[in-house]
């Protein structure tokens, strides 16, 4: 990875967004959008990827996956348009493109420096991540800007009170009333998975909480960013977000200020939380 890496994912996102806002303008029909968009936006990232860093592998939530990338040393992972639904829905802001790479790690443990532990003992059945996020941006186009592992963002400073958690406009957790029991907490439903993790990193909101459906290229390039702002990520219950795994499907993802990770974990835990498999 290398500085340009960074720039690149950033100068990627942001034109993509731009390619996507320009279709928006022409009008059409809310399915025509997405459909058109999605497509759009895959094309133009596929092709620059292929031509600019042409001996390494992509994985698109709107490509066909190619078992090849399990051997490379580096993939690109990409969502064209996050937050379809927002998209084709006039007016709204939360949908965003992400862009994000990663690598294949050195480490023995192969767990990136940010996360948690792997659980231990008979539970840790699942593969240890082989690899770590280098580089990442989120473009939030119709916001006019984009959050980039180029330039890391500045998390504000809390307000205090009520912890504003950003949830899934459609399929919020079902625990979180239960999770309203240990914690007191203000529930901000929102789009597209990069609008909720920009909504804290931005600082308007404190943690992000998901499970239920999600795949790796949701979560990527949010994740990225979010970590090089000094952010606490893992899925629900503390361990590792893997990426480049041979099934993409990652249903649950925790996002939030270092601070609140260990008590926000105890409250998911507390309120009788399995994560997904």
């Amino acid at each position: 990875m290398t500085s340009d890496d960074h720039l690149l994912a950033a100068e990627l996102a942001e034109e993509a967004g731009k390619r996507l806002l320009g279709l928006r303008a022409e009008g059409g029909s809310p399915d025509e959008l997405r459909k058109a968009g999605d497509r759009l936006s895959h094309e133009f990232l596929a092709a620059e990827l292929a031509t600019r860093r042409p001996g390494d592998a992509v994985l698109s939530e709107e490509g066909r996956d190619n078992p090849a990338r399990l051997s490379a040393s580096r993939v690109w992972i990409v969502d064209p348009l996050d937050g379809t639904r927002e998209f084709g829905e006039a007016g709204r802001t939360d949908w965003a493109v992400h862009v994000a790479l990663w690598e294949h790690s050195a480490d023995p443990g192969g767990r990136p420096p940010w996360n948690p532990p792997m659980p231990s003992g008979p539970s840790d059945s699942v593969t240890r991540p082989r690899g770590v996020l280098t580089a990442g941006a989120v473009a939030l186009p119709a916001q006019g800007h984009v959050l980039s592992t180029a330039t890391p963002p500045v998390v504000p400073a809390s307000p205090g009170g009520a912890l504003r958690v950003v949830v899934s406009r459609t399929r919020p957790p079902a625990f979180l009333e239960r999770l309203g029991e240990f914690a007191d907490l203000t529930l901000m439903p929102l789009g597209s998975a990069g609008a909720k993790a920009a909504a804290v990193i931005q600082g308007e909101a404190d943690a992000y909480v998901h499970a239920g459906g999600q795949y790796e290229w949701d979560s990527a390039a949010p994740v990225a960013v979010a970590v090089a702002a000094g952010l606490h990520a893992s899925r629900i219950d503390g361990s590792a977000l893997q990426y480049n795994q041979p099934d993409p499907v990652l249903p649950d993802i925790l996002i939030c200020r270092a601070v609140l990770a260990k008590p926000l974990l105890d409250a998911i835990a507390a309120a009788g939380t399995t994560r997904p498999a």
